[in-house]
């Protein structure tokens, strides 16, 4: 079951320190106009998965590029994942993804701003989603409106 965090809580705020990608972005800085947090619980309510996106005009790419407002967002932006659970994070991107397409028709692409990491790669590929671009410090990968469907 996908949850869609909208404020800090203390218990959201200490599972946000797990961070393993992104830990020193402020728990703060994830959550308001253009940020989402959304959380993948287990049958028994317990943390299964999170990842935090943000929603842009264009696909950023540096992190200093994640927190820019825009007024129309067209693309959500995944920039951390974790999983405490084996598959959790496919079942948490694929759910985020039909979550955003459900409640925000302006979305029409889905990428990530991850780090140029072989694990990040195979994460990301073995879930359908292609290299768009490599940049100096990180890489985008896109996930294809047709794997998504």
């Amino acid at each position: 079951m996908i949850q869609v965090i909208k404020e800090l809580s203390e218990a959201i705020y200490r599972i946000l320190t797990d961070d393993p990608v992104r830990p020193h972005i402020p728990q703060f800085d994830r959550i308001g106009e253009n940020k989402d947090i959304f959380v993948y619980r287990n049958d028994d309510q317990s943390v299964a998965a999170i990842t935090c996106v943000s929603y842009q005009n264009f696909v950023p790419v540096s992190e200093g590029e994640l927190f820019h407002i825009c007024e129309k967002p067209n693309i959500a932006v995944f920039y951390t994942i974790w999983s405490y659970a084996p598959g959790a994070g496919r079942s948490l991107i694929f759910d985020s993804v039909k979550y955003i397409k459900e409640t925000n028709p302006n979305i029409e692409r889905f990428v990530t701003l991850s780090p140029p990491t072989e694990m990040a790669k195979k994460f990301h590929t073995r879930n359908g989603a292609i290299i768009f671009r490599q940049n100096k410090e990180t890489v985008n990968y896109e996930y294809v409106n047709a794997v998504l469907l």
